[in-house]
């Protein structure tokens, strides 16, 4: 069991969301296991460790499930919402851009990318 000085420190969804903000994409990885983890949590849900470091990612991935959200034009029209699976094994929701919202289609390889909003940066995918 792990002591509780090792959850001293920001919160993972704090340091993530810091990360986005300076334009850097960070998952955990977890240390006793080697598993990769995602979204940010305090125990690695492979193995119940404590010790989960941030590391960088390739940012590559492949769409694992895909949908379009229909939208009237004056409120922005269509947009995606996609499953992600990552190269580190880890799958996300986001969204696919560039590409009209109905071609994105399952297995298509994506590479990730940060944008800003004007609630803050987020991120999405663009076709690899």
């Amino acid at each position: 069991m792990e002591d509780a000085d090792s959850f001293a420190g920001p919160g993972p969804d704090f340091v993530h969301a810091k990360a986005l903000e300076e334009g850097r994409f960070l998952i955990q990885h977890c240390t006793s296991c080697g598993s990769h983890v995602f979204m940010p949590r305090v125990l690695c849900p492979h193995c119940g460790g404590a010790r989960l470091e941030w590391t960088p990612i390739a940012g590559r991935g492949t769409v694992y499930s895909t949908t379009v959200v229909r939208r009237k034009p004056e409120h922005g029209g269509d947009y995606d919402v996609s499953l992600i699976d990552l190269q580190e094994g880890v799958r996300l929701m986001s969204r696919v851009e560039e590409i009209e919202p109905a071609a994105v289609h399952i297995g298509m390889d994506v590479k990730a990318r940060i944008i800003e909003t004007t609630s803050g940066n987020v991120l999405t995918f663009v076709p690899a």
